[in-house]
């Protein structure tokens, strides 16, 4: 498989993870609206700090406030993160690797790009986000389940898993991050105790992980068990260690793949020492930042190892 096809398969595989993991983040913020007590004040720019997009919003908008941040996420072009920045993305490289992907691929990412450019004005609005982010979370899953069932398990299949494996598992911890911040707020708060369920059984049902992690963990909704369960369970598909794990078993059938498998088992130490201390927190917030830009780093190390113009996408990787 030639390089540049290799790099495209790859980021249609993160960006439409993009997609998919920024519609969930939403769905948090979005679902706490209706569960927290009206006397809890949601910071919803906290979801741009957690993307580290501050300057970019900066630039933007003067006011932070919900519908400037969702639409900020969601529909601003400017925004090299947004669901449709990210979907314009999809598209490009689906189009220039139609030989290695699916056929129907093509097509369904069209469908869901004209949806979400008929329908931005009902996702910013709160009264129909839920339905929106819903049918885009579905419409993902619908792409994401045709590459399960129809493509070879080739180098160009192994290139794709990688990228969604590496975005989802940095996604992942931006979720973690979500919440934190959100606990962080109201800690001093009345209705501190309650909140903080709320919070993370919203976390774990927009990561479709709430009967899986009472199933691992045989326990009520705990907060330093709910960050163990999504940074270290081995067998749910949406926590760091099982990406991590999956990435190294893909690249082990493509060349060169030395170096990535060796930073692939460090940053697996690294997600294993840090889930020690779960309990949410200012530490939890710098440990889940550091793994960030571990996750960083190793795309680094994969755009040096595998793809001709490394030195561009460095430069734009976001």
């Amino acid at each position: 498989m030639l390089s540049k096809v290799a790099e495209r398969v790859y980021w249609a595989a993160r960006y439409l993870e993009r997609v998919e993991s920024t519609a969930r983040m939403l769905s948090i913020y979005d679902t706490l609206l209706f569960d927290l007590p009206r006397q809890v004040n949601l910071g919803w720019y906290n979801l741009i700090v957690i993307n580290s997009l501050e300057q970019d919003f900066n630039e933007r908008y003067s006011v932070q406030d919900e519908r400037n941040v969702v639409k900020f996420l969601v529909g601003d072009d400017t925004n090299p993160s947004s669901i449709v920045t990210s979907l314009k993305a999809i598209r490009e490289n689906i189009r220039t690797t139609r030989d290695v992907i699916p056929a129907d691929t093509w097509e369904l990412v069209n469908e869901l790009s004209q949806y979400v450019q008929d329908h931005l004005q009902q996702g910013i609005n709160r009264r129909d986000r839920h339905e929106f982010l819903g049918n885009v979370i579905s419409a993902c899953q619908q792409i994401i389940g045709l590459w399960q069932v129809n493509m070879p398990r080739d180098s160009a299949w192994e290139m794709l898993k990688l990228g969604q494996n590496l975005e989802r598992a940095d996604m992942t911890t931006r979720n973690l991050d979500a919440a934190t911040a959100a606990i962080m707020q109201i800690e001093d708060d009345d209705f501190a105790v309650n909140s903080q369920q709320i919070i993370w059984g919203n976390v774990l049902r927009s990561l479709s992980a709430d009967q899986p992690y009472r199933r691992a963990m045989r326990s009520s909704v705990k907060a330093p068990l709910v960050c163990s369960f999504l940074l270290t369970d081995q067998r749910f598909p949406r926590s760091v260690e099982y990406c991590l794990n999956h990435m190294i078993q893909g690249v082990k059938a493509l060349p060169r793949a030395e170096k990535i498998i060796a930073d692939i088992r460090k940053l697996h130490k690294t997600v294993t020492d840090r889930a020690e201390d779960s309990a949410p927190g200012p530490e939890m917030r710098e440990a889940l930042n550091d793994l960030q830009i571990s996750l960083q780093y190793l795309h680094f190390s994969i755009s040096r190892t595998w793809f001709l113009n490394d030195q561009e996408q460095l430069a734009v990787a976001q």
